[in-house]
């Protein structure tokens, strides 16, 4: 059952750049009774090899300038250790509220933007800013993940391709750039603190390394605008969920 989810993840985080933790930490929270720690830093067991490899596919399609890439992942990186920190010390239900709520307002956006555009395949015109300054988005995705552990492509991709001008595939190839490398740091900080179900994460890790290729192939296939599309309607869904978890679990 753990291979055959984590071959479901691992084709859902390949079709959007992320690692499927999003959807894998309440499946654990809930289908296994695993604490929300425990569930986190098993979701990233599997989160870490899908995120590589999806990384390196979206690379060979869309290669990312290696400095950029860099100072991305640097930027993520030191982030989430100083955040991951912090956290603890934040009320989570607090900041989880605060969280979904943005990501419901960028979904919005995006399918705002969607309807405005013309019944063809263009999509509304977007002004590119600086792209210089896309390293900085390394903190805002690197913040996600060191206070939820998930996340940081769900923030990164809708900046890379609404601020910074960026076609989707290409958003998403830069935020596995940010995702990749902070998740390993993640996956140590749970690991040091015994927050990790090996038995569980394993097999899961090991069923995504079979799809995460079909997903970013079909990922390429669809046309720009529908591909914007299903990723706002996905963290659409996403920050409704993360808002009525705690009723779920309070209610379970």
């Amino acid at each position: 059952m753990m291979l055959v989810l984590g071959a479901a993840l691992g084709f859902f985080g390949g079709l959007f750049g992320i690692g499927g933790g999003i959807i894998a930490i309440p499946l654990l929270a809930l289908g296994f009774g695993l604490d929300q720690a425990v569930a986190q830093g098993t979701a990233l067991v599997m989160m870490v090899p899908n995120l590589l490899i999806a990384w390196f596919r979206y690379s060979q399609r869309h290669p990312v300038a290696l400095k950029t890439a860099l100072q991305i992942g640097a930027l993520a990186c030191l982030t989430t250790w100083l955040v991951a920190h912090f956290a603890t010390r934040l009320p989570p239900d607090l900041m989880r509220k605060v969280f979904s709520v943005f990501l419901l307002a960028v979904s919005l956006r995006i399918l705002k933007q969607l309807q405005q555009a013309p019944a063809s395949t263009h999509l509304p015109d977007r002004k590119a800013r600086d792209l210089r300054f896309m390293p900085l988005v390394g903190i805002v995705g690197g913040s996600s993940m060191g206070l939820l552990g998930v996340g940081g492509g769900l923030v990164a991709t809708p900046i890379f391709s609404g601020w910074f001008g960026q076609r989707q595939t290409v958003a998403q190839s830069l935020s596995l750039a940010l995702v990749a490398p902070s998740s390993i740091i993640a996956l140590m900080t749970y690991s040091g603190a015994h927050r990790v179900d090996w038995a569980l994460g394993l097999p899961m890790a090991l069923g995504g390394l079979f799809t995460v290729s079909a997903g970013v192939a079909v990922a390429h296939r669809l046309p720009e605008k529908r591909m914007r599309a299903a990723f706002a309607w996905m963290i659409l869904c996403t920050a409704a969920w993360m808002l009525v978890k705690p009723l779920v679990l309070h209610s379970a």
